[in-house]
């Protein structure tokens, strides 16, 4: 009998242990942007970590397409791109319904120099992201992750561009903003 109680015991510890290991599995997602390249997205403690993008800051945007302050924020995050293209990445997703050559077309017109993916394309980083950040859908939504993919801020709304270059430069070494600075 103690025999049979220390099997069943055993068994249940072990499916304990499994189930425990299991659910620390870190999840990774795929993204495809608008021209057709893949990004696998690693899920950190405190962020996400983007394989293509390494040692970067990343400005994580959910915008859409018919959303006015989406849109006024576009030239924002084309300037920015700009300026810091060696030190920060763009990467939108738009969330309004536009598979990904309706939204490649809304890229060339609106000039677009940033990674852009379609939410059919987002796979489930979004509802990934929704779950672990309380994100309800509100658009703009932007997610600030440093060089390491760690999550600085997250923001509903509108941001000014004047102040994103502030948070930029402020998680960049000072060399790389010194650099910047006299680039000018």
């Amino acid at each position: 009998m103690n025999k049979i109680i220390g099997i069943v015991v055993t068994i249940v510890l072990l499916s304990i242990n499994a189930f425990a290991l299991e659910t620390k599995k870190i999840q990774t997602f795929s993204i495809t942007d608008v021209n057709g390249k893949v990004y696998n997205v690693k899920e950190l403690a405190n962020g996400l970590e983007f394989d293509n993008i390494k040692d970067k800051v990343i400005l994580l945007e959910f915008f859409g397409h018919r959303c006015p302050p989406c849109k006024k924020s576009i030239p924002h995050y084309i300037s920015l791109q700009e300026k810091f293209k060696k030190d920060m990445t763009v990467v939108a997703i738009e969330v309004q319904g536009l598979n990904r050559k309706q939204l490649s077309g809304f890229v060339k017109k609106k000039g677009i120099n940033y990674i852009t993916i379609a939410q059919e394309d987002a796979g489930l980083l979004l509802e990934h992201i929704s779950a672990r950040s309380g994100w309800s859908g509100a658009i703009p939504y932007l997610i600030i992750l440093n060089q390491k993919g760690e999550v600085q801020t997250m923001q509903a709304g509108m941001v000014p561009e004047s102040a994103l270059a502030r948070v930029i430069t402020g998680l960049l070494p000072k060399k790389v903003v010194e650099e910047s600075n006299s680039s000018k």
